[in-house]
């Protein structure tokens, strides 16, 4: 046996710590997903547990590291899911998917420069990866590293001039750089040609907020809102900023409560409620 696919099997054995019934790995596997098809995140963790106990050398375990990682991500157990994603690269250290769910982990933790290494190793395994190269470009924005971000969000568009993620990452661009309305034209034509595109009214409200054009800021918004995806807590953050703008403190209180719900930084957020008192 592959000494590392050893290792992570001995990590299994000592982290999983569940009781085992009569059923099969398979049957545990299925059985996660009913859980998790019913909304029961908690049960559907504790059912790819004991899966990865029962056979903890299966060559399939990287995949169900991967949802237990998920799982646990959205139970709002980043450290946790961290170490499933990390056992799940043990197993197979190139698998995008995994990388991605990684990267994006880090980010939430805000762990950029973690985040920054898992890009370049999803580049390195597919250079025509748009997405990982927009995010990566995203990462380069807020760390200033304008010219790094330009060069990706170029390489996009030279493979297509019409792509939404290239012209969105200039706009993102000109916006940390302050070209307020140059960032506006574009989002706003974007949104013109997508409109169910939700990401980019997150993008332009945030701009708008910036712009001190809060009415037109909510009301992009509300559009995200109503989406059927539950929004970030930095999106309750930005809401609560707009409503705290417009004097509007006990609603701005609430989404700030919300977001610390959904794990937002403590320290940010109680300087935000503090300002609602």
């Amino acid at each position: 046996m592959n000494i590392k696919r050893i290792i992570v099997a001995a990590l299994l054995c000592a982290l999983c710590g569940v009781k085992l019934g009569a059923q099969t790995y398979e049957e545990l596997i299925q059985q996660s997903y009913d859980y998790a098809d019913r909304g029961d995140l908690p049960a559907a963790e504790q059912a790819l547990k004991a899966a990865l106990h029962r056979e903890p050398a299966n060559r399939n375990n990287f995949a169900l590291l991967s949802n237990l990682g998920t799982i646990q991500r959205r139970l709002s157990r980043r450290d946790e899911a961290l170490t499933s994603y990390t056992a799940a690269l043990g197993l197979q250290p190139d698998n995008k998917l995994i990388l991605s769910n990684r990267a994006e982990l880090f980010i939430e933790r805000g762990e950029t420069e973690r985040a920054l290494a898992d890009y370049e190793t999803l580049l390195r395994v597919d250079p025509a990866d748009v997405e990982a190269r927009f995010r990566r470009g995203v990462l380069y924005v807020e760390l200033k590293e304008y010219m790094l971000a330009d060069a990706d969000f170029e390489q996009i568009l030279a493979r297509d001039r019409e792509s939404t993620l290239g012209r969105l990452g200039f706009a993102l661009l000109d916006k940390a750089r302050g070209n307020y309305a140059d960032s506006e034209a574009v989002l706003t034509f974007l949104i013109g040609r997508d409109p169910d595109d939700l990401r980019l009214y997150e993008e332009r409200a945030e701009l708008y907020f910036l712009m001190k054009k809060n009415a037109r800021a909510m009301a992009d918004l509300r559009r995200v809102f109503a989406g059927e995806r539950e929004p970030s807590a930095y999106l309750y953050i930005l809401r609560g900023k707009i409503r705290l703008a417009q004097y509007e403190k006990e609603a701005a209180a609430t989404d700030f409560k919300k977001a610390l719900d959904l794990g937002a930084d403590r320290a940010e957020v109680e300087g935000l409620i503090k300002m609602t008192y």
